[in-house]
């Protein structure tokens, strides 16, 4: 009888992993080639949870193991007109719930203000922790900007 709870619950777990969705949506015109650089802005920066530094530090890390090199929002004014035209502003957001953590990262035209990337990453909760489901959410977040930004 055990047997049988330890290989339902293998499966059902299975399946509520199966339904959590990571993607990345890509604007149908968009030529990603030409974008060398990305800055990540977050007006709260500098007022965020120390709790919550962690995870901002996972993110940056993530775009960075991407090709796109990180400036700093404070020196956009710096690079040449011609480096800005490769430049992507990058925002996020985390969302938590008993069901599922999902992180999603966007990244936007510098110049035109048009968004043309959108990587999400989702965690489905398995009741460890909510810390546990977040670095989840953010290594299959990292997985899909990677993908969509290859070095």
């Amino acid at each position: 009888m055990n047997k049988i709870i330890i290989t339902f619950c293998f499966f059902a777990s299975m399946l509520m992993l199966s339904c959590t969705t990571s993607k990345s949506v890509v604007s149908q015109n968009a030529d990603l080639s030409k974008y060398e650089y990305a800055s990540i802005i977050d007006n709260d920066t500098y007022h965020i949870p120390p709790q919550l530094m962690e995870y901002e530090i996972q993110l940056f890390d993530a775009v960075e193991e991407s090709c796109l090199k990180l400036v700093n929002d404070m020196r956009i004014q710096e690079l040449s007109p011609a480096q800005q035209s490769k430049l992507l502003i990058v925002k996020y957001g985390v969302d938590v719930s008993d069901e599922e953590s999902v992180v999603t990262v966007n990244f936007i035209d510098y110049q035109t203000g048009r968004p043309l990337v959108s990587c999400r990453g989702a965690f489905t909760s398995l009741g460890f922790s909510v810390p546990a489901d977040i670095r989840g959410a953010i290594k299959r977040v990292a997985k899909q900007i990677a993908e969509t930004f290859p070095k």
